[in-house]
């Protein structure tokens, strides 16, 4: 009986639950590549580095910079290779979920 009744509670819990988990809780995984970002731009604020933060960043700005470091029309060090290994669609994907972070 204590079985029945605690799925009975499981299934209830989850029901009324389900709602509260819209696509925007599921949209905070980051994309494939996203990961690699945080190797060389910090994610904090109060971290002083000559890299630019990507957290907040307009996604038009972080698209725009890719597209040029992939065409070698910006300098770089490293993001000029970097850039070559993404898409469009997924370079498109990562700038999206940056500019969503916020601190």
């Amino acid at each position: 009986m204590r079985t029945i009744c605690a799925f009975a509670f499981g299934a209830a819990f989850q029901a009324a639950m389900l709602p509260a988990l819209t696509a925007s809780t599921w949209s905070a995984d980051a994309p494939p590549g996203a990961s690699s970002c945080s190797g060389c731009h910090p994610a904090t604020a109060g971290v002083a580095t000559l890299v630019p933060r990507l957290v907040g960043r307009d996604a038009a700005q972080i698209t725009t910079a890719m597209t040029e470091f992939r065409t070698g029309k910006r300098p770089a060090t490293v993001m000029d290779r970097i850039a070559k290994g993404f898409t469009d669609d997924e370079t498109k994907a990562i700038a999206t979920y940056f500019a969503a972070q916020k601190d």
